[in-house]
């Protein structure tokens, strides 16, 4: 049984969980609670993940799996489900569309750290308006690319996208991203309703 470090607000672990419910192995991942912090290192992680970070996970055979991306591919390749496309433009599209959502969800990340980590009187205006640029422009280019995102049949491309409209919605609120990005929203109404992104939807 694979098992999992994780913190059931990450985002990223999401995106790992998303992927296994769709493949239909949530039930095989062993989660193991995990105190990931960007100032406070969790030792049970660095043991075999010197990033400290989650989602890392130890496969039933003891190799060491991290980040998201890794972990995800390693899921799909065992199930031979086509998340991540073999070949040719279509493998292209979902790594790059994989890397637009990972993109907006780290600067969702950095902007909460300074926000509700950094000391007030360290804070530093120019670094959050920033990041949140990136995210307006992420926002964009998915509005963009919108009407070809798939909803019941999808890439990796989609799950990470989704996760992280997912996270705006979780942490963003008052962002309110469906106002400016109609498309988006249209396409997340549906997409969010699949069953591997219900079964993870964060809360709390």
């Amino acid at each position: 049984m694979m098992q999992l470090y994780y913190a059931a607000s990450s985002p990223y672990v999401r995106k790992v969980m998303v992927v296994a419910h769709h493949l239909g192995v949530a039930d095989k991942i062993e989660l193991l609670t995990a105190a990931a912090s960007p100032v406070k290192r969790d030792r049970n992680i660095a043991q075999f993940n010197p990033l400290a970070k989650v989602p890392s996970a130890k496969t039933d055979d003891g190799q060491m799996l991290y980040d998201s991306r890794v972990i995800c591919e390693y899921l799909d390749a065992q199930s031979n489900a086509g998340l991540f496309p073999a070949a040719g433009r279509a493998r292209w599209t979902a790594l790059v569309q994989q890397a637009l959502g990972d993109g907006l969800l780290d600067a969702a990340l950095l902007v909460r750290y300074e926000r509700m980590v950094r000391p007030a009187e360290c804070r530093w205006q120019d670094w959050d308006d920033g990041q949140m640029s990136k995210i307006d422009d992420c926002l964009n280019e998915i509005e963009a690319q919108a009407a070809t995102l798939g909803t019941h049949t999808f890439t990796i491309g989609e799950v990470t996208i989704g996760c992280a409209l997912g996270y705006l919605d979780f942490r963003y609120a008052e962002l309110a991203w469906r106002d400016k990005h109609p498309e988006a929203a249209a396409w997340f109404a549906v997409f969010a309703q699949n069953p591997a992104m219900l079964a993870t939807a964060p809360k709390g």
